[in-house]
């Protein structure tokens, strides 16, 4: 039934966007994804990575053929547009041969497999639909926030920066002395988020080919609800950047041309018109939100694996201000807001309890007032920056140390009392 209603939610929630997609006269998630059944895709290294994501339910010897599969049907296509004197200008022109693939297997699991098997294929296959389907239903979100919301409060977000030291002028500065070779080390890995995370995954996933069964917490569930959410506050507090609104970015539209040589001024801050193209997505910054959850993840992985998570969350904050996307107000934000939406799906998935409830409340607390703080107290955080800034950043380590503590008594509590649950564990018992 879980399943059942997370996928009749999301494929309403995919027909919503596609409905307001058609409203501004642009083709919707459904009818992009579709497209790259023939089309060259978006990206191709995200399809590869969801089709990853549908082989961990098959065994070694299918997942080898299915590789095979897409691999021999991309060569293929690739042949009949180098026939037909087929240009990919845009996109990668590989990928096709793998979303056949998870296309494939949903066929197969409809007319070849039954009862737990034909489940939990059709699991592994709704799970990487739902990667490239959540990729998709990001890029409308991110239109309909640059047409619903003709101003932004980059203002607000710049002056409460102050209190932070002005970080995106800092690293803005940094990147660009590090010369081509870190611009495209860290162009990369921003890029390719959501190819760690698969990695991340898959990692966790390693034994549902062998339990026939799925954890009943990992990584792609994080990632998929933080997706779903972030938008909406998207709409909240639209902002789109210091390179848009301070830079070479924005154009016409940008304040000023400052970023990232000098920090704009400190006056009263007020909403600012822009243009119905760029997207108000910074606030809160969801690639740190994501790359957050990678790191949290990750860390029950060997040293490979966390060193890995590690470096993509340090290289994604250093791309995220170093580029100009984001502002260090969002990046804050961003984490407080990726740890409550774990914290919330831990605590589902044990069932709520005071614990799990005080967690999560705590987290959507400090997130709320972080926003409030930076929409109706950015002049106050500017002009007392040893104050708010050290506010600022013992307001997400509260909430860091809240989730380090209490997930380490569950972890705890669940070795304890082993899967019968009987014998009942307090905070003293576990501590040093």
């Amino acid at each position: 039934m879980l399943w059942a209603t997370a996928g009749a939610t999301a494929v309403g929630f995919l027909i919503t966007l596609e409905i307001a997609a058609r409203h501004y006269g642009l083709p919707g998630p459904i009818t992009n994804q579709a497209k790259e059944v023939i089309f060259p895709p978006k990206s191709g290294f995200l399809l590869y990575a969801s089709m990853a994501l549908t082989m961990v339910v098959l065994t070694w010897r299918e997942r080898f053929i299915a590789a095979g599969a897409a691999i021999g049907i991309d060569l293929v296509v690739f042949l009949v547009r180098w026939a037909l004197g087929i240009r990919v200008t845009d996109g990668h022109p590989f990928g096709n041969g793998a979303l056949w693939v998870i296309l494939g297997c949903a066929v197969i699991a409809v007319t070849r497999r039954a009862g737990r098997e034909r489940v939990l294929l059709l699991k592994g296959v709704g799970l990487g639909l739902l990667l490239v389907a959540g990729r998709k239903a990001g890029d409308i979100w991110l239109l309909i926030t640059s047409r619903t919301r003709p101003t932004v409060l980059d203002q607000y977000a710049a002056t409460a920066d102050h209190a932070l030291g002005n970080p995106s002028w800092l690293a803005g500065r940094i990147v660009r002395a590090s010369g081509p070779i870190g611009s495209h080390v860290l162009d990369y890995v921003y890029i390719q988020l959501a190819v760690a995370a698969v990695v991340v995954a898959m990692y966790q996933l390693r034994h549902v080919a062998v339990e026939r069964r799925f954890p009943r917490h990992h990584l792609v569930r994080t990632f998929l609800v933080i997706g779903l959410l972030g938008p909406a506050v998207y709409m909240i507090f639209p902002v789109v950047g210091p390179v848009f609104a301070y830079g070479t970015g924005g154009g016409h539209w940008a304040v000023a041309d400052v970023w990232p040589h000098t920090p704009p001024p400190v006056h009263a801050p007020h909403p600012i018109p822009f243009d119905e193209i760029t997207p108000r997505n910074c606030m809160p910054s969801l690639h740190t939100a994501w790359a957050t959850t990678i790191f949290i993840h990750s860390r029950k992985g060997p040293r490979i694996l966390r060193f890995a998570g590690t470096f993509w969350l340090i290289a994604t904050l250093g791309a995220t201000l170093g580029f100009g996307y984001h502002y260090g107000v969002d990046l804050v934000a961003g984490a407080v807001f990726a740890l409550t939406v774990e914290a919330a799906l831990r605590a589902l998935e044990r069932g709520w309890d005071r614990s799990g409830t005080q967690l999560v409340a705590h987290g959507a607390t400090v997130f709320a007032a972080l926003l409030a703080s930076y929409r109706f107290l950015p002049l106050e955080m500017a002009h007392h920056p040893w104050v708010s800034g050290p506010l600022v950043v013992l307001a997400m380590a509260s909430v860091v140390h809240g989730y380090v503590r209490t997930t380490t008594l569950w972890e705890a509590t669940a070795r304890v009392t082993g899967p019968r649950g009987a014998v009942p564990v307090t905070p003293e018992a576990v501590s040093p």
